[in-house]
């Protein structure tokens, strides 16, 4: 029992076995503050090798390159200058003519291994009360090192930012904790002031060898966008230098990605009304609402109901069913202040990866209180950073399932299983922001969630707003479904209920 606090044996050996009893006695007032230390030093945990790992939720060796001055300094500093953290100066900071080089992917690459099954205490930071990994954390890592990646391609002078997460995709179930790499490069850039990072996380291998297809967990891709720190407008960076077979297929995956993001810009719902399959599919819904209020126009008319019998045949087939729940019903919603601990590296801005952290648990947690059951991550698809989040202010999220597949109601030419004993429940997160003095709000961004559960279930909009939601959520899955199946990656609802990530 003393074996984990050397230090207390010379002191033990000195105690009487009268004393000693008395430590063990549960009448603490008898204690003497020798003998209080001397209990103490026998029942604590000794130091640990590495307690810097468990900072703010980040990975030491990612944190220590974002956080690089304490919150007291940058406070003190900001307060003798003067002026509104965050806002622009007006003044150009990033030189005019400064060396904008082609650069090869490879001088970008980054990695970092978490050594999971080696550092039990670093694992405890890393799971949840049902012992599987917490994706949440691991998504505040990949953000982090996109930060990394990002500054390793374009340099100091300017302020990159997160524009997007385009997508974060399981390819392969982890069936073990094991030690994880976290690895990326910038794989598409133009020239222009954004560029598209493209990371992967997989079992750590061993020394020597490669990371085997198998190994890899997840695949994501983040854009960011550089700026001059003083005027926070665009900037150029570096363009890329694509040499080998597999950088031209990446640098073809960012093309792709980018004319996706302007495709879905041009063809919004804000923009242009609904085409004219949307239209149907909306009135199609509609007419299924007023079945479920009027409940006797479907098979018998009111006078030919005679028996029970023939209630039920009038009744039954236009009940709402219990699997379905209007969209409204399935709202969650929360409210943080934003602490410094969960800073960018420019201070007084609350870093990506946090965000993402936040929403993701927001729409695990709507998900299966949607479901009642145990939801299972397929994909963040395509999410935005819209503003700033300062340090100070107050988050709000909101999450709504805005989408299932299979759908209630299919348009034309839509196939899908109705009676598949599986469901991916699609939840949005949208985010603002308020300072304390709750003045006014703006929008922060917006995040999409993919879940599957083992449950036949179904989520029906009713007003315009959740029409519109519901069918830019559709237009959302279908475009992660066919990328998915180009890039041949995703599970299998079976297989990724076997992994220990949640």
């Amino acid at each position: 029992m003393l074996r984990h606090a050397p230090q207390a044996h010379n002191t033990m050996a000195s105690i009487s076995r009268k004393a000693f009893r008395r430590l063990l006695c549960p009448s603490f007032r008898e204690l003497s503050y020798f003998n209080s230390r001397a209990l103490a030093a026998a029942t604590s945990r000794s130091f640990h090798s590495s307690p810097s790992t468990a900072t703010d939720g980040v990975f030491h060796e990612l944190t220590v390159q974002r956080v690089r001055t304490p919150w007291i300094e940058a406070l003190r500093k900001q307060q003798k200058e003067g002026g509104t953290p965050g806002q622009a100066s007006g003044k150009q900071e990033v030189p005019s003519k400064r060396d904008l080089t082609p650069k090869r992917m490879a001088d970008s690459y980054h990695s970092v291994v978490l050594p999971l099954a080696q550092d039990p205490w670093l694992l405890d930071t890393y799971l949840n009360a049902s012992g599987h990994i917490r994706l949440g954390t691991i998504f505040m890592d990949l953000d982090a090192l996109s930060g990394v990646i990002a500054y390793k391609h374009t340099g100091e002078a300017v302020t990159t930012v997160t524009a997007s997460c385009d997508r974060i995709v399981i390819n392969h179930p982890l069936t073990e904790i094991c030690d994880l790499e976290l690895s990326g490069k910038v794989t598409y850039a133009t020239g222009r002031s954004s560029l598209e990072i493209s990371m992967q996380v997989a079992k750590a291998p061993k020394q020597g060898e490669n990371v085997k297809n198998e190994d890899i967990l997840l695949s994501c891709t983040f854009t960011m966008v550089s700026l001059d720190p003083g005027t926070k407008k665009p900037v150029p960076v570096n363009p890329l230098l694509v040499e080998t077979a597999e950088e031209k297929r990446l640098y073809t995956l960012g093309e792709r990605n980018s004319k996706v993001r302007k495709q879905r810009n041009q063809t919004s719902l804000i923009k242009h009304t609904p085409n004219d399959l949307e239209s149907d599919l909306i009135h199609a819904f509609w007419q299924k609402q007023l079945q479920f209020h009027d409940r006797t126009s479907n098979r018998l008319h009111p006078s030919l109901i005679k028996t029970v019998t023939d209630i039920n045949l009038a009744y039954d087939e236009v009940r709402k069913p219990d699997n379905l729940h209007y969209m409204d019903t399935t709202q969650l919603r929360s409210a943080t202040i934003m602490q410094p601990q969960n800073r960018n590296r420019h201070h007084f801005m609350i870093f990506g990866g946090f965000l993402l952290k936040q929403t993701f648990e927001l729409a695990f947690t709507a998900a299966a209180a949607f479901a009642h059951a145990r939801p299972t991550f397929v994909s963040l698809d395509p999410s935005t950073f819209q503003n700033p989040v300062p340090v100070g202010s107050i988050l709000y999220l909101t999450a709504t399932v805005v989408y299932t597949d299979p759908p209630l109601l299919g348009a034309p030419g839509d196939e899908f299983n109705a009676e598949s004993k599986y469901t991916r429940i699609q939840v949005r997160v949208d985010s603002k922001v308020r300072d304390v003095e709750h003045g006014r709000s703006k929008p922060t961004g917006q995040f999409n969630y993919t879940f599957t559960v083992e449950k036949n279930i179904r989520v029906m909009p009713r007003t315009y707003q959740e029409f519109m939601m519901y069918l830019d959520a559709r237009r959302r899955a279908q475009q992660v479904k066919e990328s998915i199946q180009e890039d041949n990656i995703g599970l299998h609802p079976e297989a990724a209920e076997q992994s220990v990530t949640e």
